[in-house]
Order: structure tokens, then sequence, then C-alpha cells
């Protein structure tokens, strides 16, 4: 596969549809809460972005019925938005793609619902915190397994394990893009990382066991043995010295 670099002016675009991927996060974040459906939260994800004049990059994406995916508890990620209510105690992660002008902004976010247990929130704190722990050394020469390696130590050194079967990947003009980028792996191995590449990097993080399955809709992963699940994910953007988060 060949490496994406984006020009200058491509990057602008990226800039503005990562901030517009963030902006509707941070506006779900602010509606869940007991007592509101997954799929009320997807209307309020499809009117902002509509209003934005840009593209839910979910909806339709080889037939997905949403704009975001909106997982509860021990489904690990691609739930489908629906008439289930939120409870308090639950944990929800909720991961949107906004596409704009062509480029597509891919984040997502793990949210308490109310007050949630002791282990729901370290969870949730450790997923997010993996993200950072994967990139906190990365620039330009450094490899995919440099971040994979950080994700899974960080998780595994908390106690909970890493999801083989779901990875990061580039994102740009298209959702999906080269280098594929696991959250497991080994220092030194994996695709070089240049300046001017974009990549998702998102980690999931399961308070059990790894194993995974999909349910019958085709979409909505869970966790084998029930237990929850979090997910963390941010746009970011390879330079010489470092990274640029793009959706924060």
């Amino acid at each position: 596969m060949q490496k994406v670099i984006k020009t200058a002016s491509q990057l602008e675009k990226m800039r503005i549809a990562c901030a517009l991927t963030k902006e509707v996060l941070d506006e779900l974040e602010r509606n869940i809460k007991p007592g509101i459906t997954t799929k009320e939260l997807d209307t309020i994800a499809r009117n902002l972005i509509k209003k934005q004049n840009a593209k839910p990059t979910f909806l339709g994406y080889n037939g997905y019925p949403a704009a975001i995916c909106a997982s509860v508890n021990s489904q690990v990620v691609h739930g489908i938005p629906n008439d289930k209510i939120l409870q308090e105690g639950d944990i929800i992660s909720i991961d949107c793609g906004v596409t704009y002008n062509g480029f597509t902004g891919d984040a997502a976010r793990t949210f308490a619902v109310g007050q949630v247990s002791e282990d729901a929130q370290k969870l949730i704190d450790v997923t997010k915190q993996c993200f950072f722990e994967g990139i906190k050394n990365i620039k330009c020469g450094c490899y995919v397994g440099d971040i994979s390696y950080a994700i899974q130590t960080y998780a595994e050194k908390n106690g909970f394990s890493i999801i083989r079967e779901l990875i990061g990947h580039g994102v740009g003009e298209n959702l999906h893009e080269y280098p594929e980028v696991p959250n497991y792996g080994r220092m030194g191995e994996g695709a070089k990382l240049y300046a001017g590449m974009t990549i998702a990097v998102e980690p999931m993080v399961n308070m059990g066991k790894k194993e995974i399955m999909f349910l019958s809709d085709g979409w909505t992963c869970v966790t084998k043995d029930g237990l929850p699940s979090a997910h963390y994910e941010n746009t970011i953007l390879i330079t010489d010295t470092g990274v640029e988060i793009l959706t924060l």
C-alpha cells in the first residue's frame, strides 16, 4: 500500500472536518443523561451535521443506517442507535465521522451516564489514557507498532484487555485509508510514519477478556463475557517533531 501524505490545502480541509466532528461529540456529551435514547442522540448528531453543511460519514457507509455508532456497556463498537433508553450507571461509546469538502474527521468517546461504578470509570479513564500513551513519543520516522505497543502495555498494566479484530486506520478523503493501526503489537513493526500522514488512533479496551463477537444485525460488536468495553479515538496528524490532534 502507498503512504498517503496530505498537502497543506488538504490538511486545511481535514482540520475543518475534524473540528466539526469534535463539535458533534461535545454536543452529544451535553445531552447524555439517564432517560435519553440512542436514537435521540443520533437525531441530534444528524441535525448538527446538517447545520454544519457537512455529511455524516457513517450514514450509508457499507449500508450502515445511522450517523453515529452508539455502543452501550458490553457493546464494543458499531452499536446501531435505537429506542433503548440510557439508564443511570450505563457507559456509552459514541463514534462519529463528519465529511466536509471531501475530507473526513473521525473520533470517539466513552461517556458515563449519570453516576457509574468505580470500575466503569476506571475503564473509561484508562481507555482515554491509552490513546495519549500511544501517541506520546510519536513523530515522523516512528512506526505504527510504537503506538500499538504503548496502548497495549498501558491497558494490560491496568488489568484490562485489548481487542485484536478491530483497529485504527488512516483517514482523509476516505474513512479508511492506509495504514492499519492495531492497538497491540511490537515497537519498530508495522508501517513507517511520515510527516503529513493523518491516522485515527482508537483504543478499544475490555474490562474482562479480549474476545468479541458480532450480533445478528451484522454491525454490533459485543464482548463475549458480557463485561463493559470502552472506546476512545482521535484523528491525528504526524509531524516532523510529534503529532497534532485534529479532533481535540
